[in-house]
C-alpha cells in the first residue's frame, strides 16, 4: 500500500466556484476540483495555493481549512489509499486557463448548484458544500471581503 497525501482548494469568486474538466485518453474523464500532491519540504497551505494555480492559473488565498477526505485507488501493483485537505479560498478574479499537461480541458467558474452536479465525486461535493456554507455564513456577517 502507497500512502499519498494532497491538497486542494474550494475557490470562490463573487460567489462562483472554480472547476476543472479532466479527460485522460476517455478513461478518466469528469469535472473536479484542483488538487495535487504535497512537494518536499512543503505546508500543506503552500501546497493548496501552489495547485491552484499550477491546475488552473488562478490566483488565490486560503480564508480557512475545510477538512479532509479519503479515498483508495488501484496502480499497477499496488493500492494508493489518499487523504486530501481541503481549503475554502477566495480567487482574485475569474481567470483560469486549464493545465494541459495534467490532461485537464477546461476550466471555470459556476454557480454553487450547477459545481454541485457537474463534480464527479462524492467527497468533493461534500467538501464543496462544507466550504460554500463557510462562504455563505462569512458574507452575511460582511466577513468575505476583509481577508484580503
Amino acid at each position: 500500500m502507497i500512502e499519498a497525501t494532497s491538497c486542494g482548494g474550494v475557490v470562490i469568486f463573487r460567489g462562483k466556484i472554480l472547476l476543472l474538466y479532466k479527460n485522460f485518453h476517455n478513461k478518466y474523464e469528469g469535472w473536479v476540483l484542483p488538487k495535487g500532491t504535497v512537494e518536499e519540504g512543503e505546508e500543506h497551505e503552500e501546497t493548496a495555493i501552489r495547485e491552484v494555480m499550477e491546475e488552473t492559473g488562478a490566483r488565490a488565498s486560503i480564508i480557512k481549512y475545510i477538512g479532509t477526505s479519503e479515498y483508495s485507488f488501484t496502480v499497477p501493483e499496488d493500492i494508493v489509499e489518499k487523504e486530501v485537505h481541503w481549503y475554502l479560498m477566495m480567487g482574485e478574479s475569474y481567470y483560469s486557463k486549464p493545465q494541459r499537461e495534467e490532461y485537464f480541458m477546461d476550466s471555470g467558474y459556476y454557480k454553487y448548484h450547477e459545481a454541485f452536479h457537474l463534480l464527479k465525486f462524492a467527497n468533493e461535493r461534500t467538501m464543496l458544500e462544507k466550504a460554500y456554507n463557510e462562504y455563505i455564513e462569512l458574507k452575511k456577517h460582511n466577513l468575505w471581503g476583509n481577508y484580503r
